[in-house]
């Protein structure tokens, strides 16, 4: 069944039923095939994603992100738990070079297929994005960056190896997730993640062919359908993260023109921050 069109955005949890969506955002209009199989929640669309893709466009205008006259690339972010891939079209809307990662189910049955299809057409001055393979759980000290289609191994030797110089890696500008913590079993993995992209992004930024010389800036969305594991989540980060004032958001979705009843998405916080430099 696919979705009727509409002219502004719907809540996710208004869409679940949709196999496909016509989604609308900042004069892009993105068509986004999504499931509801049971296997995984990362193939729907969520409301973080909503919310934080619209955080996203307000803060990040593209004046701003654009790769400028002198400078060696674009910026760069990667996203951890892509979904359905609706962040990181935003991302490369706004000039970003985007690494989409996500599990090899996900990959496989809707980010790479959505990626594909919307990517060509976004406008010329937009950046990439590639899709890759990253399992939390397994080490850091096993990634693979010279692989295009996974970062973490699965024990069968790969037949394809792509070109480092154009594979992206770190140094990442900007680390973004949501909707992805939602069961205990995932915060430390998921944090011990980010934290070896932060640390592969400030390493990487002590050789002068890389700027900048910061960490990257971390934008993480949580729908507080549990309060005390969110609570717990965020005491174990390694980051000290900043809460986003609800009139920020509320501001975002406005100008995004998803202009919903607060108690529609209250539940969905941001919250923004970076490693301290060594």
């Amino acid at each position: 069944m696919s979705d009727s069109i509409h002219e502004r955005p719907l809540p996710a949890h208004h869409t679940k039923h949709l196999s496909t969506l016509r989604y609308t955002f900042h004069g892009h209009t993105f068509h986004l095939n999504q499931r509801d199989d049971g296997i995984s929640n990362g193939t729907a669309l969520w409301l973080g994603a909503q919310i934080l893709s619209a955080y996203l466009a307000n803060e990040l205008k593209a004046s701003r992100v654009r790769m400028r006259v002198g400078e060696q690339r674009r910026p760069r972010a990667v996203e951890l738990g892509s979904g359905i891939g609706l962040t990181s079209l935003v991302l490369c809307s706004l000039g970003y070079d985007v690494l989409a990662t996500d599990t090899t189910h996900v990959c496989d049955s809707v980010l790479r297929h959505n990626i594909t299809a919307n990517l060509q057409h976004l406008p010329s001055d937009a950046g990439s994005i590639q899709v890759r393979v990253l399992d939390w759980n397994i080490h850091s000290d096993r990634w693979q960056w010279n692989d295009p289609m996974r970062i973490t191994p699965d024990g069968n030797p790969s037949n394809e190896s792509g070109e480092p110089e154009k594979l992206l890696g770190p140094p990442f500008d900007l680390i973004v997730s949501s909707d992805t913590l939602y069961d205990a079993s995932l915060i430390d993995p998921f944090f011990h993640t980010m934290s070896a992209l932060s640390a592969f992004s400030l390493l990487h930024c002590q050789t002068p062919t890389f700027m900048p010389q910061k960490p990257p800036l971390v934008l993480l969305a949580l729908e507080r359908r549990d309060p005390q594991l969110i609570d717990r989540a965020l005491s174990r980060s390694p980051v000290t993260l900043t809460q986003v004032p609800t009139k920020k958001l509320r501001k975002a979705l406005e100008r995004a023109g998803m202009s919903w009843d607060t108690e529609v998405w209250e539940g969905v916080e941001v919250w923004r921050g970076s490693l301290k430099s060594p």
